[in-house]
């Protein structure tokens, strides 16, 4: 059998490291015996090399090419053999990049730099599940396969993903999420997805974040952390990044759910040479970068996940997947300077989310009661929801006169909020980061199988987005009950004769400030200038559609004033044609 040549990054042809860009690996299966053999040295011999067995009954690794002790880089590379009888086939385990060794450091390294540091949590053991090749990116087959064989074969217990893609439906309702649903709630096993890069324009959570169940990660960043990890100056203690998406999910729904450190300097292949951030200061060694993004924000909570599985198991307390997302967002610490579509219910806490598992998952513990919602949406994509116009949260973000709310306005949605288990109990109703918008009556009793409406009354005051999460909140229960998010946007017409209008603001460094339009119907163009930024100051503006797919790249590194003007894109001035 013979494996075939990897032309994709980071190997380019040249699997063994040696300079040549023409190898190719051959390999012996002795079914028999379950071993096989892999032309290491790739001499075409399979006399000199030993033979290995499927690395989980085994642990053996091999390496193909030879390490040249006297440079700091590991020429060779690493590679396991997996056997499927079944399937009669034998996969080598062979990194395909730099991002899964980074989110792997991330969630489970143990010794960092020679023992000095570790990974979120170090004693748990990592199962990989590669489902993206080596330049061909990742398929629905696989991201729907792997993530079963990981479930229900490799029985792992918890999940993280660090992939995901943004639909212009970003509403769950798609096969793959259904499947990852029901893989939480028969199996057990709580899945943990990064919310995305498209950031900071709303409704840019990525998919399959938006899963029901699935617990989806923004990226946050601290005031230490952009020192030591950028070389920057910042005046906030906690920020959630620029390039972290957004909720709402489009059908109103609260993604994402929590937040998690999305800047971290983790593990890469020990062939590669260390890659720090220029502007920190500092280098790195070989097997060592700074990366960021939502990508290292997930696996951040996946260890978290499994430091609270682990611990709950010492103290025989259950830790099923609706008890630890009761126990990370009932825990989660809220950043006030953001709304909850940024963040969720905010940053992660692991101590505190321990002692609330401990209490909503203790011996006596029945379970969960279980409620469903149902809100007005109006959005230029409403109409494709499962139920026309209609979500689980409220979301408006229509033009104003075509169902939109402005400025100045008072409207009241009704919430509906159906308790589908257990018996009858009075909540107490509370907010999550309302800035003034959102009211509804102090409390409200809900039965099993009666569904009771919530008047939610929203009263806008400005221009932009108005975001809150509605808290249904038992006394008698430790965790949050139930969670409802509302947004509201409004924004002003570009009306005649001019059909242009301009604003005056500032930004402070690292942060962002959003500008909403209403576009006439027909218009054939939108122009956007920026001007007034002082002299190698680093600003850009990136352009979102109504439905929230931006227009333009969230790269970190496209677009700002301070670089260049590129063929591509002009920082001061851009226009869009039939917006």
């Amino acid at each position: 059998m013979r494996l075939e040549k990897l032309y994709g990054a980071p190997y380019g042809g040249d699997l063994n490291r040696d300079g040549d860009t023409n190898d190719a690996v051959a390999v012996l299966w002795d079914q028999a015996a379950g071993t096989v053999r892999v032309d290491r040295n790739m001499n075409q011999d399979f006399t000199d090399d030993t033979p290995m067995k499927d690395y989980r009954s085994s642990g053996q690794v091999g390496s193909l090419g030879t390490d040249n002790p006297a440079t700091p880089i590991r020429e060779s590379v690493p590679f396991t053999v997996q056997v499927d009888p079944v399937a009669k086939a034998v996969n080598l385990g062979i990194v395909t990049d730099s991002h899964g060794t980074h989110v792997a450091g991330i969630t489970a390294a143990n010794g960092l730099y020679g023992g000095g540091s570790d990974g979120q949590a170090p004693g748990a053991k990592l199962v990989s599940v590669q489902v993206c090749v080596i330049g061909g990116g990742c398929t629905a087959h696989a991201l729907v396969e792997g993530m079963i064989y990981a479930v229900e074969t490799a029985k792992v217990d918890v999940v993280n993903m660090s992939i995901g893609g943004l639909p212009a439906l970003n509403d769950g309702n798609n096969v793959r999420a259904e499947i990852y649903n029901r893989l939480i709630r028969d199996d057990g096993v709580q899945i943990i997805i990064s919310a995305g890069n498209s950031g900071s324009g709303l409704n840019t959570v990525g998919d399959p974040s938006v899963a029901t169940d699935v617990v989806s990660v923004a990226a946050g960043i601290s005031k230490a952390t952009w020192k030591a990890n950028y070389g920057a100056d910042v005046t906030a203690n906690q920020a959630i990044f620029n390039f972290s998406s957004r909720g709402p999910r489009e059908d109103g729904g609260l993604k994402p759910t929590v937040s998690a450190p999305g800047s971290a300097i983790s593990t890469i292949p020990t062939w590669e040479p260390g890659a720090p951030v220029a502007e920190a200061g500092y280098s790195l060694p070989p097997g060592y970068a700074m990366f960021n993004g939502t990508s290292m924000a997930s696996p951040q909570t996946a260890g978290a996940t499994a430091l609270l599985i682990g611990a709950a198991r010492q103290d025989n307390i259950l830790a099923t997947p609706p008890f630890l997302r009761a126990a990370l967002t009932g825990s989660a610490v809220f950043n006030k300077d953001y709304g909850p579509q940024d963040q969720g219910f905010g940053r992660n806490d692991v101590p505190a989310a321990y002692e609330l598992l401990k209490k909503v998952g203790g011996k006596k513990s029945a379970g969960l009661d279980s409620f469903s919602t149902s809100a007005e949406v109006c959005t230029p994509l409403s109409d494709f929801l499962a139920t026309p116009g209609r979500g689980v949260g409220i979301y408006n973000r229509c033009a104003a006169g075509a169902g939109g709310q402005s400025v100045g306005e008072t409207r009241t949605y009704p919430v509906q909020v159906n308790r589908t288990s257990g018996g009858s109990s009075s909540y107490d109703v509370r907010w999550l980061g309302n800035d003034g918008t959102f009211s509804a009556p102090r409390s409200v009793t809900l039965s099993n199988g009666r569904a009771v409406t919530v008047p939610v009354v929203a009263s806008v005051s400005s221009v932009g987005v108005h975001s809150a999460i509605l808290v249904l909140d038992d006394p008698r229960t430790p965790q949050v009950d139930v969670a409802v998010l509302n947004t509201v946007v409004s924004a002003p017409p570009l009306s005649a004769p001019s059909f242009g209008t301009t604003s005056t603001s500032s930004v402070e460094r690292n942060r962002d400030a959003h500008l909403f339009v209403t576009v006439p119907t027909g218009a054939p163009f939108l122009r956007v200038q920026l001007g007034g930024t002082d002299a190698g100051s680093q600003v850009r503006f990136i352009a979102n559609t109504p439905y929230g797919v931006p227009v333009e790249s969230t790269s970190s590194l496209n677009c700002y004033t301070n670089r260049p003007v590129g063929a591509s894109c002009d920082p001061n001035s851009r226009t869009y044609a039939a917006p």
